[in-house]
């Protein structure tokens, strides 16, 4: 196996799959990649048992074949080399890296392709095309709010359904639920809704683009994502997902707003002095006025305020931080709206003017 390729080209490819492999030890195929090369094509395959990724770069081939390499030092050789054309020279079991710019070469032992775990393959499957930018954006409003706790493994993806001509994405961790909808549904049809793991959404959002289209699909237990030369396949996760309507509440009555950079940045000078383990901050509502309280701790306390469009009863609210922080994130307009009935029912997040997308978060005791 021996054929030629541009660098900076390949370590474009090679970084999605370090998003994708496990931190396994290098005896592991699960550390490696497979590299078809065939047809001045070169196939490159990734996989961590359950998530999968596929991509293809054009290469000048001089002998077709198959081998596996270990990715991290993969990667390491093609940063520590100059840009410019690689020799990738495969005999037996040695694999020699050649950068043609230097006298250098580097030599690393493969591993058989035939260990490497089978990749289910895409071919018949119907994919439904959605526009990318309206795709990441659901993602982005959603996947900050998964659960971490591995004994609620299905809490622990973003849920997607279709219902009617909306896609939905809701994610939650049992203290706070993300939501966003989207009128793309029109020409797709009714798939079985499904927990999709984080890292194959991270990777997707990361190097999928904003312009032009990504196809996915939802079949046997398994999603196919695809854009561009990329294609990701991966398990979904088993359970039944929170009946999550019975969170979003019915009616708020009482609503404040605040600038969104004004109240960052003074969640950020009141992060100073909170508690991380608990992570509570106090908004204290008064007309006209939002008072930020971290409470007093081994470090001290402090406390700012900021305007806000409020003109009803006096309230106090403990909230997390981490909660409120993240939305801010990724709502995209100068102006936030904060929605409750009372300090100690869940609030809602939206953007100013309203968007398809809120975030609920559950208060925390005051005590």
């Amino acid at each position: 196996m021996k054929f030629t390729f541009d660098r900076d080209a390949m370590i474009k490819e090679i970084a999605v799959t370090q998003e994708i492999i496990s931190n396994k030890s290098p005896s592991s195929i699960l550390s490696n990649i497979l590299l078809i090369a065939e047809n001045n094509t070169l196939t490159i395959k990734a996989s961590d048992s359950s998530v999968n990724f596929i991509t293809k770069l054009p290469v000048d081939i001089q002998e077709e074949g198959t081998t596996t390499v270990i990715s991290d030092k993969f990667m390491s050789i093609l940063s520590a080399s100059p840009s410019g054309e690689i020799e990738f020279d495969q005999k037996d079991i040695i694999i020699t890296i050649r950068p043609k710019a230097k006298k250098i070469k580097f030599q690393l032992k493969s591993m058989s392709s035939s260990k490497f775990p089978e990749i289910v393959s895409s071919e018949g499957v119907q994919f439904y095309e959605v526009p990318s930018k309206e795709f990441k954006e659901m993602i982005s409003q959603t996947i900050f709010a998964v659960s971490e706790d591995s004994n609620r493994y299905f809490m622990t993806g973003v849920y997607l359904e279709k219902v009617e001509d909306k896609l939905i994405m809701v994610a939650t961790d049992g203290r706070r639920l993300s939501y966003i909808e989207k009128e793309i549904g029109q020409n797709i049809n009714d798939f079985p809704s499904a927990i999709i793991p984080t890292k194959v959404l991270n990777s997707v959002m990361k190097n999928a683009p904003v312009e032009g289209n990504i196809y996915f699909a939802v079949v046997d237990k398994m999603i196919f994502i695809k854009f561009g030369n990329y294609e990701y396949s991966s398990l979904l996760l088993d359970g039944q997902f929170p009946n999550y309507h019975k969170v979003i509440p019915e009616n708020q009555p009482n609503s404040f707003s605040v600038d969104k950079k004004e109240l960052e940045s003074a969640l950020k000078r009141m992060a100073i002095l909170i508690d991380k383990k608990v992570a509570r901050i106090i908004f204290k509502l008064q007309s006209g006025v939002l008072t930020l309280i971290s409470p007093e701790s081994d470090l001290g306390n402090a406390d700012e305020e900021i305007p806000c469009q409020y003109d009803g009863a006096e309230v106090t609210m403990a909230l997390n931080y981490i909660s409120i922080e993240e939305p801010l994130k990724v709502i995209g307009t100068e102006r936030i709206n904060f929605e409750f009935s009372e300090s100690s029912k869940p609030i809602t997040i939206k953007s100013n003017p309203e968007s398809d997308y809120f975030h609920i978060v559950m208060p925390m005791n005051l005590d």
